[in-house]
């Protein structure tokens, strides 16, 4: 019996600093600053050796402290869920992404980072953007997606570059764009591919 509520309460202990940690991130995650495992730990008060116990890598502590923290696409895109003009739908796509992107780019640079440098643990990463791309071109499965498959699926592609973090970081850092400036111009790229698409289908 003894053992019984011994093995109990070092369960229970494990789920309190798992939580903890996961909290901790969490609140780090949402002050927009660095994250880091070292100040995870920290902030949990727990070593960082104990972290790593719970959490072999950053990704996929980072994976676990952001689920939840994205709508589904059909949430996401209440607001233009009438409009079947796929324009307008991309375009608040993209500007909710990259808005998203910014309240969180401390944890979103750190994911890149860690999965630049390891490939593998790329598949922690939310991929939120594919979700909403195809939410936003679903008025044209129907249409394009009947007549030019081929083009929707390179629609997606193309989209996939210019609506992410990869593509607002190198706007803010390498072009020296204010964040609403750079997420001005990834909007604008977004639509002009999307418009790009719908004129060629047209032409075909």
């Amino acid at each position: 019996m003894a053992t019984t509520q011994a093995e109990t309460g070092r369960t229970n202990q494990k789920k309190r600093t798992r939580t903890a940690i996961v909290e901790a991130a969490r609140e780090l995650i949402a002050t927009g600053g660095e994250v880091t495992m070292p100040a995870v730990a920290r902030a949990a008060l727990v070593s960082e050796a104990t972290a790593y116990r719970y959490f072999p890598d950053l990704p996929s502590l980072i994976s676990v402290a952001l689920a939840g923290a994205w709508p589904p696409p059909a949430e996401a895109l209440a607001p233009v869920a009438d409009s079947t003009e796929p324009v307008e739908r991309v375009a608040f796509a993209c500007e909710f992404l990259l808005r998203g992107i910014l309240l969180r780019q401390g944890a979103v640079r750190a994911m890149i980072a860690a999965t630049i440098t390891r490939p593998e643990t790329a598949t922690a990463r939310p991929g939120v953007r594919f979700g909403l791309i195809d939410f936003a071109l679903l008025p044209l499965e129907d249409t394009l997606g009947v007549t030019a498959p081929e083009v929707l699926a390179q629609l997606k592609r193309d989209l996939a570059v210019v609506v992410g973090a990869e593509a607002l970081f190198s706007l803010t850092d390498l072009c020296g764009l204010a964040p609403d400036d750079a997420v001005a111009s990834a909007v604008h790229t977004a639509t002009t591919l999307t418009e790009a698409a719908l004129r060629t289908t047209v032409r075909g």
